[in-house]
């Protein structure tokens, strides 16, 4: 009796089997399609010839992976993607943490600890079920509100009106497959899980401003017309409170705020932040960036105490016993500085202003050097073709980005030292004595003009690393009670967010990458419909332009 078709491996070799492995068949279709299989065997398989003697034939495998008449092979391809992205990921883990730990010269592979408290595998494992319980969901809700729209439910919807109406909404599919996202929990509890769900809630908070200012919610409408968005407006306007917040946080809650961010500040801060003189005897101790931040923590808590010059004044109290340890700072200060913040922050010369001048002279070229070599490489290496093409174009740009996120940079840093000179000058000791560097952080944030077309990444990114540091302030003094899980829910609610403002209107999530990334995670291809929908459009209007 002879074998099925799907069953024939027609292998290459004369030693291939006649019939397909059941397990072989599942592998295979649980692992590539048959248009991978076949350029698998072209480029790799048919050049070996013990592999090409027990491979079976791309044909033999794309019989062997038809779907059963009437069906599809969607669930399949699910697995297989999840697979994909459960193993690149671990891979893309355990490949960074090894280049992090030859970077700090620590050749140590870390203690060992049983696989399922593995960072790298909980992390993997989250993410590929992420994607296969949504590509699930999503289908199952699609075929359900197509089945209960179908004219033989409409007893079914007459009986249950809510929840037919539930059901059959275009959104039901988007609202129900975000509940995947309740995978993100296996997921270790870290800050790179918080970091993740403030991002997508970023993003699914920016795709629906889109929409709402794309249907004129926003600024209106006039003359059957929606309002353009002012030209002032954009994300630069969150930099004055993010900075007033961050700043805020940096003094009083240190634990709170990001060390990378504070790092990169008293990296490049030489004015303000003294490093210890090399004639300093080295019995005696120097204050450090943390100790002096700190001090200015406990001078506001004092109400700015004033400050007594030692030098003009060698038999008076100096300082509060809890600002001993900017003694070695006040002690040598210049004897024309009034305010001890000024006898902290810049000991050796009296005036501010000269202060501040100083700042943009020591941190600004290092600061443009940086940023010089990041753009260079972030504009050439991606597109070489258009440095030779424009190469006169292109160093122009890559020149001018550089000059604003350098003056951004550096303007809002002084600014943000200067500030508690300035405050401590204009307003009296009791006013506003801890609010001080909130609005120090605001005036520094008001830089963000000068980079407000090309900084929409580095606002954001200050943006939620401000979220994320309120929100630590909040729990650390009882503001807000921290709920178990939360970041996990953060995550679902943006991608229910996400999910209905791409079935709205696809067009309002702006990167063509994101569009075709959306497509993919709901099973639909990598492929921009938005854009599809969008050359729809212009040609029935074409259409209709020519017929009239």
């Amino acid at each position: 009796m002879a074998s099925p078709p799907a069953a024939v491996a027609g292998g290459s070799g004369s030693g291939a089997p006649k019939t397909m492995d059941p397990v072989l068949r599942n592998a295979l279709r649980y692992t590539v399609s048959a248009r991978e299989y076949a350029a698998l065997h072209k480029y790799v398989l048919s050049r070996s010839r013990a592999l090409r003697r027990g491979a079976p034939s791309p044909a033999s495998v794309d019989k062997a992976l038809q779907p059963r008449k009437g069906g599809d092979d969607r669930n399949a391809t699910a697995v297989r993607h999840a697979l994909r992205v459960f193993a690149a990921a671990w891979a893309g883990i355990k490949g960074w943490e090894a280049v992090a730990r030859r970077l700090a010269g620590d050749g140590r592979s870390g203690g060992k600890q049983p696989p399922y408290r593995s960072p790298a595998l909980r992390l993997s494992l989250s993410l590929s079920t992420i994607l296969l319980l949504y590509r699930f969901l999503f289908r199952f809700l699609s075929r359900l509100r197509a089945h209960l729209l179908d004219a033989q439910a409409e007893p079914f919807r007459r009986r249950n009106r809510r929840t037919a109406a539930a059901l059959t909404s275009p959104y039901a599919p988007a609202v129900g497959a975000s509940l995947a996202g309740l995978a993100l929990g296996v997921c270790p509890a870290r800050q790179l899980r918080v970091s993740v769900a403030i991002y997508m809630l970023f993003r699914a908070l920016e795709f629906g401003w889109n929409v709402c200012e794309g249907e004129g919610r926003v600024w209106g409408a006039r003359h059957g017309k929606r309002r353009e968005r002012p030209w002032w407006f954009g994300s630069w306007m969150l930099q004055p409170l993010a900075f007033g917040q961050l700043l805020h946080a940096c003094v009083f809650d240190r634990d709170c705020f990001p060390e990378a961010l504070g790092g990169f500040v008293a990296d490049n801060s030489p004015a303000y932040l003294h490093a210890r003189p090399r004639q300093w005897p080295a019995r005696l101790e120097w204050p450090g960036t943390r100790q002096i931040v700190d001090s200015l923590a406990e001078m506001a808590r004092l109400n700015w105490p004033p400050y007594v010059s030692p030098t003009m004044f060698p038999n008076k109290t100096v300082l509060p016993p809890s600002l001993g340890a900017v003694s070695p700072l006040t002690s040598q200060a210049h004897p024309l500085i009034a305010s001890l913040s000024c006898a902290t922050l810049h000991p050796s010369d009296p005036s501010c202003l000269r202060t501040y001048l100083t700042f943009w002279l020591d941190s600004f070229p290092p600061l443009a050097r940086l940023f010089l070599v990041a753009y260079s490489a972030l504009t050439v290496l991606p597109r070489l073709r258009t440095l030779h093409d424009f190469p006169v174009a292109t160093l122009r740009r890559i020149l001018a980005r550089t000059l604003r996120t350098s003056t951004f940079v550096t303007g809002a840093m002084s600014t943000a030292w200067a500030s508690t000179c300035l405050l401590q000058a204009c307003l009296p000791r009791h006013v506003l004595a801890a609010q001080r560097f909130f609005l120090g952080g605001f005036f520094a944030g008001l830089w963000a003009w000068v980079e407000r077309r090309h900084g929409r990444g580095v606002f954001l990114y200050t943006a939620r690393a401000s979220v994320d540091s309120l929100w630590k302030v909040g729990v650390k003094r009882r503001w807000w009670r921290a709920m178990r899980g939360g970041d996990v829910w953060v995550f679902v609610l943006a991608l229910m967010v996400t999910g209905v403002v791409y079935e709205r209107d696809a067009r309002a999530i702006r990167e063509r990458e994101w569009r075709k990334s959306v497509s993919w995670v709901r099973g639909e291809g990598w492929r921009d419909w938005g854009a599809d929908e969008e050359s729809d459009d212009d040609d029935g209007d074409e259409n209709k332009d020519n017929g009239s």
